[in-house]
């Protein structure tokens, strides 16, 4: 390569690493984007760093640093590699030139974009999984459903469950609707010298790239922990779906205009474009949560399984989050939790309604008491009108609901949640 190609290409690099940048393409981790960072200003440079190098200049190793017994640079130069992979696969998709770093090298390269590279952005297989294992559940609860309907009449049961809030305003509309489902993140830890093979759930941890982002920043811990790609929902989700499905599909003629997502997947341009019907714990709401509880009269505790009215002072705290007297003595003791629903306008006008609960319990209640005619118009009787929120008081043995009672059934605060800022700051879970 000559002077001037290789002074050519260094250009390139940094334009292309000032876009990337720009974009924020890396995401949170400082760790990424300082080695990002140092790659990028000795490729300008034309240098060629070696792992030692790289070491002590983005992780702070000495001069002890061995490559044998430390992994760190290796496993962080992959992880940058793949991001770069993904951000190339996806929004920068569209580019002419990329950067990338040779694999067993750990100098950056600018390079044409392979002519049959993938237009569309990566998908987790994991969700796309579990969406279509989903799918197929709805489906099958459709035709379970269906056949129920047939043999027992209760389809004059199902249009007074349409015809009410929040459903009906739900309905009426072309929008499509998304069934969202709240999912948790999980990681491997791995010991080999040890013998540990374990999954890991960590509150601050709730996605792929928020490992890497960890991982980055705590070098250490790098080959102790490891993606996945796994997520779990919670068991009241599937007794939810029984209830909510039938509703929502508006039989299976309409069942085309159903989707299934996972919280974790949710995006601010889904928000827009669809009805949004939320399953899950409130933990999980993901990026409904600011939103919902932007116009609500509740805010949280030190944990998700408290729940406090701003109007009454009164706390509700659920059973379910730790040991009962009952449990302690082998017993079934029942165990109270609590359920909440809320249904309001989404960005562009369409319509969010939230089904959650702080467990299982809860969840299961606020299900069923939305695909109940008579709790509908209990709930009607407190909420005035299509937007409002609601508390379910729910009693249960294990994972099986003994019944419940409404609390509490008001209208929302008259804010706009999505420009509207709550001042409460949500626990970790």
């Amino acid at each position: 390569m000559s002077a001037d190609d290789s002074e050519g290409e260094s250009d390139q690099i940094a334009v292309l690493a000032a876009r990337l940048r720009a974009r924020h393409a890396l995401g949170r981790s400082d760790g990424l984007n300082r080695l990002f960072d140092y790659l990028a200003e000795c490729a300008v440079a034309g240098g060629r760093p070696k792992e030692f190098e790289v070491a002590a200049a983005v992780f702070g190793r000495t001069s002890a640093f061995d490559g044998s017994q430390d992994a760190s640079v290796r496993v962080a130069v992959h992880r940058l590699r793949r991001k770069l992979d993904d951000f190339y696969s996806g929004a920068g998709r569209d580019e002419a030139v990329r950067l990338a770093i040779p694999k067993g090298e750990y100098r950056m390269v600018a390079e044409p974009r392979p002519r049959d590279a993938i237009a569309a952005a990566p998908v987790r297989p994991w969700s796309r999984y579990a969406v279509a294992a989903l799918a197929v559940m709805a489906v099958l609860n459709l035709a379970a459903w269906g056949v129920f309907w047939a043999t027992h009449g209760t389809e004059r049961t199902l249009a007074q469950v349409q015809a009410r809030a929040p459903w009906a305003s739900l309905l009426k509309a072309e929008t499509p609707t998304l069934l969202v489902i709240g999912d948790y993140y999980i990681f491997g830890e791995i010991d080999e010298r040890a013998g540990i093979n374990r999954l890991v759930r960590e509150y601050g941890i709730n996605s792929r790239e928020d490992l890497d982002a960890w991982l980055m920043d705590n070098p250490k811990a790098q080959g102790s922990y490891r993606d996945l790609d796994l997520y779990y929902l919670p068991v009241g989700a599937a007794f939810a779906l029984r209830s909510i499905v039938p509703i929502i599909s508006r039989g299976a003629a309409h069942s085309e205009a159903l989707h299934v997502v996972m919280a974790s997947d949710l995006t601010a341009e889904m928000l827009k474009r669809n009805n949004i019907v939320y399953l899950g714990y409130l933990s999980g709401l993901g990026v409904l949560r600011a939103p919902v509880f932007a116009g609500s009269r509740f805010s949280f505790g030190e944990t998700y399984d408290e729940l406090i009215d701003s109007q009454s002072h009164k706390t509700y705290v659920s059973q379910e989050g730790g040991p009962s007297p009952g449990y302690s003595n082998g017993g079934d003791a029942s165990r109270r939790d609590y359920g909440y629903v809320t249904a309001f306008k989404g960005p562009a006008g369409n319509r969010i309604v939230v089904i959650a609960g702080d467990r299982d319990t809860g969840l299961m209640q606020a299900a069923e008491a939305l695909a109940n005619p008579e709790a509908l118009k209990a709930l009607a009787r407190g909420a005035g009108g299509d937007s409002f929120e609601a508390l379910y008081e729910a009693q249960g043995i294990g994972r099986s609901s003994l019944g419940g009672r409404l609390l509490i059934a008001a209208p929302r605060k008259a804010v706009n949640p999505w420009t509207e800022q709550t001042n409460q700051t949500f626990p970790a879970g």
